[in-house]
């Protein structure tokens, strides 16, 4: 029990299929998000300010909190947030192009969907070890593509993660195994734009949570 809790997936575990396993995404949800909820509640029990302040403001200002328990708020945080975002921008049906603002700023900003698929395939597996490809917006909003390792966010360095996928070798290695290019092409399969275009529409007004 505590103030954080695990967002539940709008999906069945299968429904990613072929393209992530059912297994695979049951293991993910369940347990590797479940324990940053659960160790943020640890947390949270001798550092209540934790539970009450936003997430983003946590994250933003990560180095003001004391040495005792930033690496923790860093990881578990961090981790929370990403896949908070992770579970949202995917679903059944999904894959095909980006339509409107998000695709105009796709085209002036990245080149044009393919090559920021490229791009972004290409960034996501030179990420060495664990880690995320994200695109960003910065706060003139421009996007860029950028990786981060462990689970450090984006707006840690003033920028926010419009979509990302996760590279830590949980989120692909019982269906790909070390092929992770595979499994960064054949994500795109279950991107659904529909919610990236409200991420960035909300990233736009300065209203997007994590």
């Amino acid at each position: 029990a505590g103030p954080f809790t695990l967002p539940p997936l709008t999906y069945p575990f299968n429904a990613l299929e072929p393209h992530i396993d059912a297994r695979t995404m049951e293991i993910h949800h369940d347990r590797h998000h479940q324990a940053f909820i659960t160790n943020l509640n640890n947390l949270a029990k001798t550092n209540p300010q934790l539970g009450t302040a936003q997430i983003t403001d946590v994250l933003g200002n990560i180095n003001a909190l004391n040495d005792d328990i930033k690496f923790a708020v860093r990881n578990n945080l961090g981790g929370h947030a990403h896949h908070t975002m992770f579970w949202e921008i995917m679903g059944p049906g999904g894959g095909g192009k980006p339509q409107g603002d998000l695709l105009a700023a796709i085209d002036k900003d990245l080149g044009g969907l393919e090559k920021f698929q490229n791009d972004f395939n290409a960034a996501g597996g030179r990420q060495f070890g664990s880690g995320w490809v994200f695109v960003t917006v910065a706060k003139d909003g421009k996007l860029a593509i950028e990786t981060r390792p462990n689970q450090d966010n984006p707006i840690m360095d003033g920028k926010r993660a419009l979509m990302g996928n996760d590279v830590w070798e949980h989120a692909y290695y019982l269906n790909y195994q070390n092929r992770r290019a595979d499994y960064l092409k054949a994500w795109w399969n279950t991107v659904n734009w529909n919610k990236v275009a409200e991420r960035y529409a909300a990233a736009r007004t300065g209203t997007l949570g994590v």
